[in-house]
């Protein structure tokens, strides 16, 4: 069973940046896609960005790409997002999530407790 632990959120001002972190226990990351997700107060969770077990390949939501990017790190067991240009819309709670396959936009096994970012304008 994989815990994950997200950090990072915080508060930030328009066009700032921040960098969240995923860290996992439990088991390695290795074998996993990693995915970020998002749920802002009244909206549906969605789907933010995905990364391959290898790092190699990503996917990106239409209204972050260019601004937001995916990596990880196996051997630190850890997943980043690193958040530029930030806008008042990406306020939310930040999850990431795990799945054991290809990634893909949904179905994600492991699921962290979420990291709040706030964006004033």
């Amino acid at each position: 069973q994989v815990q994950l632990v997200e950090s990072g959120g915080g508060l930030v001002q328009a066009g700032g940046s921040l960098r969240l972190s995923c860290a996992a226990s439990g088991g390695t990351l290795r074998s996993y896609s990693m995915g970020w997700f998002r749920q802002a107060p009244g909206k549906e969770r969605e789907f933010v960005a995905a990364v391959t077990w290898s790092g190699l390949w990503t996917d990106y939501a239409d209204s972050v790409k260019g601004r937001f990017t995916i990596s990880r790190d196996n051997a630190k067991n850890t997943v980043y997002l690193q958040m530029n240009s930030l806008k008042p819309e990406d306020a939310a709670v930040y999850y990431c999530a795990a799945r054991s396959g290809p990634v893909q936009r949904r179905d994600y096994d492991y699921w962290g407790q979420g990291t709040q970012v706030t964006v004033s304008s």
